[in-house]
C-alpha cells in the first residue's frame, strides 16, 4: 500500500471510529442525542428481590436536555399482573410502578423494560431493564425484638379493625383510626406478622384498656415500616427514666409519676407522638403521647391517656404527684426529645 493510500485509510478509519463512539447511548443511526434517565431511576440491569405481600415501588424520571421543548413519554413492557403503572409525559417525564406480589407469583422472575421516547425525531429513545424476583415471606416472622434492639412501627393509613387472631372471622378487639386524640397521624408498634391464605396480618399493640392488649390488622392498612433502635424504661419504684439505644444507656433522669389513687400503669407501651407549643406551662415545652391508658384518670388532654411531659413545678420531681402521667423537669424533657423518636417502645416497671 502506498503512503497516500495508507493516509486515506487511516483518516477514514479515524472518522468512522469517532462517529461510532461519539453517538450517545440509545440514539438511532444519524441521531446526535438520546433521552436521559435521572434519579431516582435505578441503574440499568438492577435486580430486585421482593417478598410476596410486601409493597414494591419503582420510580423513574427521564428527560432530554438536547431539546428542552420536546415531550418525553415513558412506556413499559413486562409489568407483572396486578401491578399499577402510572406515567406522566413531559420534560422531565415521570413514571411509577406500584405492586404487591401475590402468593401465586412466588418463585417467578419478572423482566421489566422501560423506554423513554421523545417526540422529537432527532432525539433517540433511552431504555432501562430491571429484574424482579418474588420470594415467599415466612408464615410467621418477627418485626420487633428486644434481643436485636430493633423495633418497627407503621402509620395507620386507613381505618382498620384489630382482631383477636389473624383472620377476618376472628372477634374484633378495637377500631384503629387514622388520627390520635391529639390529631396527629396514628401509629402502631408492630410485634410480628403472619401470612394466611386470605391476607398478610400484623400483630400490633393497641391504645385501649385493658393495657397491654394486642390485636391483628391487615398489612394493607399500614404504611411502610419505620425502624427505631431506642427503648425508654420508666422505673416507678426508683422514679427514674432511662433511654437505651441499641442496648446502651444514652439518657437518665428522675421523674414524677401518679399518686397511689391515680397510678401510672405498668406494662409495655410505645410513644405515639411528640407535641409542642402548649399554651399551658403545666405540660412544659415538649410532651410525648403514648398508647398507655389509665383506668382511673390522667391529667392528659383527651382523657385517660398517659403522657410524658415537662412541668412548671420542678420541685415536685421526683415524686408521686401526678394523675398518672410521667413528668420530667423541663431541661430533661428537652434533652429526651433530642434522643427519642416517635415509635420508641416504652416499658413501665
Amino acid at each position: 500500500m502506498s503512503r497516500a493510500m495508507r493516509h486515506i485509510w487511516v483518516c477514514f478509519c479515524g472518522v468512522g471510529f469517532l462517529a461510532v463512539f461519539a453517538s450517545p447511548t440509545g440514539a438511532r443511526p444519524g441521531q446526535a442525542a438520546a433521552a436521559e434517565w435521572l434519579p431516582p431511576t435505578p441503574a440499568d440491569g438492577k435486580q430486585f428481590s421482593v417478598d410476596a405481600g410486601e409493597p414494591f415501588r419503582l420510580s423513574l424520571v427521564a428527560t432530554t436536555r438536547a431539546a428542552p421543548d420536546s415531550t418525553v413519554a415513558i412506556e413499559a413492557a413486562g409489568v407483572p399482573a396486578g401491578a399499577t403503572f402510572r406515567t406522566t409525559a413531559g420534560n422531565p417525564a415521570g413514571a411509577t410502578v406500584m405492586w404487591v406480589p401475590t402468593a401465586g407469583q412466588v418463585g417467578r422472575r419478572f423482566s421489566l423494560t422501560f423506554t423513554a421516547d421523545p417526540d422529537n425525531p432527532g432525539i433517540g429513545p433511552a431504555t432501562r431493564h430491571f429484574v424482579v424476583r418474588v420470594h415467599a415471606l415466612a408464615t410467621t416472622f418477627t418485626l420487633s425484638s428486644k434481643t436485636t434492639e430493633t423495633y418497627r412501627y407503621a402509620f395507620v393509613m386507613r381505618r382498620a379493625v384489630a382482631r383477636t387472631a389473624p383472620s377476618r372471622a376472628a372477634a374484633p378487639v378495637a377500631r384503629l383510626g387514622r388520627l390520635t386524640p391529639e390529631r396527629t397521624t396514628n401509629l402502631v408498634l408492630a410485634l410480628d406478622g403472619r401470612r394466611t391464605p386470605e391476607a398478610l396480618w400484623i400483630h400490633v399493640r393497641l391504645p385501649i384498656l385493658p393495657n397491654n392488649t394486642t390485636g391483628w390488622v391487615p398489612r394493607r392498612t399500614l404504611s411502610d415500616w419505620k425502624v427505631v433502635r431506642t427503648r425508654l424504661v420508666v422505673d416507678r419504684s426508683r422514679l427514674t427514666a432511662v433511654l437505651y439505644r441499641l442496648g446502651r444507656r444514652v439518657f437518665f433522669a428522675r421523674v414524677a409519676i401518679g399518686q397511689p389513687q391515680w397510678p401510672t400503669p405498668p406494662g409495655e407501651f410505645y410513644v405515639r407522638n411528640q407535641l409542642y407549643g402548649f399554651d399551658d406551662p403545666f405540660y412544659g415545652p415538649i410532651a410525648f403521647g403514648t398508647n398507655a391508658r389509665s383506668p382511673v384518670l390522667t391529667d392528659w388532654p383527651g382523657g385517660r391517656f398517659v403522657g410524658i411531659h415537662g412541668t412548671n413545678n420542678p420541685q415536685l420531681v421526683p415524686g408521686r404527684v401526678s394523675h398518672g402521667c410521667i413528668r420530667l423537669k423541663n431541661r430533661d424533657i428537652v434533652r429526651l426529645a433530642k434522643l427519642m423518636p416517635v415509635g420508641t417502645p416504652l416499658t413501665v416497671l
